[in-house]
């Protein structure tokens, strides 16, 4: 039985015990300082983990994208052969993981669904679940595997694009959640992008909203009445989740799935892409 959402640290231990085909990623980051997370990894990490670097692995960087944005997506084709040349193969069961509030790992659990691998989960907690039960860790670089070949399956989970988030919007079928903090929703604030506010009618759940004071993702229950409170009779099937470049809207995308809420949609380049072009409209708010 393979883990397709969440994996707890007693779990994973378990797995990795079994012998069964099994390969953890780290994806611990810092947007302000970009390689601060691998050297997080090289200081400490669970045995046996392959490092996954945002800016490079799950990134487009210079070459063929399938998305905008800050961080933009690689094409289906390069991303596979990324997860081949660290021999990740299509029987694995995926493990992913970080240091930082389960803030970057959702990422690259959505690009293995996108590639049509189900078998993928959230470590509960991080790093700092792992080692609180007692885990030991490595350091230094990991072992080289040799090269497989990935194979492309039909995408598990939706893609939307901002031409079509563009083309739906105002329309009931589409109901928009951006997950960056309430300042940049509001556009009080902008650290990051050329342009402040949110996309029109988005409602927003900062994504650290889904996680209690332990790190761990909240209980279906509380997440499905905070999700529905904030829906508000919408429908979950119209929801297209985003952020600022297509990360950290990954656990609010996990979280809904966790609630029983269904697949939604994630528009990967974000409100990055979406403020580039000058013609897309924007809004902002003021507190209450």
């Amino acid at each position: 039985m393979s883990h397709t959402t969440l994996i707890s640290a007693s779990e994973l231990h378990a797995l990795a015990a079994s012998g069964k085909p099994l390969m953890v990623f780290d994806c611990s980051f810092d947007l302000a300082a970009p390689g601060a997370g691998e050297q997080a990894y090289l200081g400490g990490h669970i045995p046996g983990a392959v490092y996954a670097h945002l800016d490079h692995a799950l990134s487009a960087g210079s070459g063929p994208r399938a998305s905008g944005g800050r961080h933009p997506l690689p094409t289906r084709e390069n991303f596979a052969a990324w997860l081949g040349s660290v021999g990740f193969t299509n029987g694995m069961q995926a493990v992913v993981y970080d240091r930082n509030g389960s803030a970057y790992c959702g990422r690259l659990w959505w690009m293995l669904k996108w590639l049509g691998h189900d078998a993928v989960a959230v470590l509960d907690g991080g790093l700092q679940a792992w080692t609180q039960a007692g885990g030991s860790l490595a350091q230094g670089p990991g072992q080289a595997r040799a090269p497989v070949r990935f194979r492309v399956d039909a995408p598990l989970r939706q893609l939307a694009t901002a031409q079509q988030v563009l083309q739906d919007l105002g329309k009931p079928g589409q109901t928009i959640i951006d997950a960056r903090a309430t300042p940049r929703y509001r556009g009080e604030v902008e650290p990051l992008d050329p342009v402040a506010g949110h996309i029109p009618g988005a409602l927003n759940r900062p994504f650290a909203d889904n996680f209690g004071p332990d790190g761990r993702f909240k209980s279906p229950d509380m997440l499905r009445a905070e999700f529905l409170a904030l829906l508000a009779g919408r429908d979950p099937a119209g929801v297209v989740n985003h952020c600022g470049s297509g990360v950290t809207a990954n656990p609010n995308v996990i979280a809904l799935e966790l609630a029983g809420l269904g697949q939604t949609a994630l528009f990967a380049g974000s409100w990055s892409e979406w403020c580039s072009d000058a013609t897309r409209p924007v809004e902002k708010s003021t507190p209450p």
